[in-house]
């Protein structure tokens, strides 16, 4: 697999990236010193958290893409600030620090301070060796000892920095729990006298549990050398470009975060044709004129968010089409 993409980017790809990060300098505007997490879409009003909850990397994320499009001091600025209020999560009891961390220190042009590095260690100090992973954590509340698929993406290439064997392994258990006999299940429990159970939430068909695992693995690839790709591969290559929410809800809403995660994973695993489809379809059908990724879905169950734009959705949508465009590299 090449290192590089394409040179030639399709003629849309460049005005969606611009547009996005020119989002990214009306939210840093309307947010402060607030993480932003979903966004009205209506009128663009986001709810914010104060620490940045689990998704406080992507808000770093497209802050250290805007400067790195803009190259400008006070861009460059506003994304070192925001990394650095990250800092309180590297001990936090949760493996959702690989996608804070991975993700908000990916494309740090002037360093992260050694942020990145420090996390890698508390997540490694963190690794269960009898059940093989990193355990989903109590830090949101709930029982600890969960396997979950969001908590693979990021965490893998995390880990592999300063232990290469325990990324391995979280995302082979993982695999094995996920990938196993039908119907899926996204999250596990743990209970030293019964093993794993699958856990009923996220459901089966929830639209992110194969996208967040295709990413992991394509982030393994990358990093661990890890080849176990064929059902999660193959899976994202046929369907529609913008899944449903939940696939058992065929009435209910799509959600353009997980096609936008996709998107990302297939660029990065070489599959271009299928991940420019789906990007060609975010744009055309789903981007605002003003940079919004609309129509992401944060929670049906709840009925949270579920036609929003979601920092997720715009991270990795941005993300792609940086790929796509040349203003990144892989990984």
């Amino acid at each position: 697999m090449s290192g590089s993409l394409p040179a030639v980017p399709p003629a849309w790809a460049a005005p969606a990236l611009a547009s996005m990060l020119d989002r990214v300098a009306v939210t840093r505007a309307a947010v402060g010193d607030r993480f932003p997490l979903f966004a009205d879409p209506y009128d663009g009003t986001w709810t914010t958290s104060g620490r940045g909850s689990w998704t406080g990397g992507f808000w770093a994320g497209l802050l250290w893409l805007r400067a790195r499009r803009t190259g400008t001091p006070a861009d460059r600025e506003a994304a070192r600030l925001c990394t650095a209020r990250l800092a309180g999560w590297t001990g936090a009891d949760t493996a959702t620090r690989g996608l804070i961390f991975w993700y908000g220190t990916l494309h740090a042009a002037d360093g992260d301070g050694g942020l990145r590095e420090r996390a890698a260690l508390a997540c490694r100090d963190s690794f269960d060796a009898e059940l093989g992973l990193v355990p989903w954590g109590a830090a949101f509340g709930g029982p600890r000892l969960l396997a979950r698929v969001d908590a693979v993406p990021g965490l893998v290439p995390l880990l592999a920095t300063v232990d290469a064997a325990a990324a391995r392994s979280h995302l082979r258990r993982h695999l094995d729990l996920c990938l196993g006999r039908p119907p899926r299940h996204w999250a596990w429990r743990h209970d030293p006298a019964r093993g794993w159970t699958a856990v009923k939430d996220p459901p089966p068909g929830w639209s992110r549990g194969p996208a967040w695992l295709l990413l992991a693995v394509a982030e393994a690839v990358r990093h661990v050398g890890f080849g176990e790709l064929a059902d999660v591969t193959t899976e994202s290559m046929a369907g529609d470009l913008v899944p449903l929410a939940d696939a058992a809800r065929p009435d209910g809403p799509r959600d353009s975060s997980a096609a936008a995660v996709t998107a990302t994973a297939l660029l990065l695993l070489g599959h271009r044709s299928r991940a420019v489809a789906v990007l060609e379809e975010l744009v055309r059908s789903h981007l605002s004129v003003d940079g919004r990724l609309l129509d992401g879905c944060y929670d049906l169950a709840s009925a949270t968010a579920v036609r929003h734009e979601l920092i997720w959705g715009d991270f990795f949508l941005a993300y792609a089409l940086a790929l796509l465009t040349g203003l990144v590299a892989p990984a």
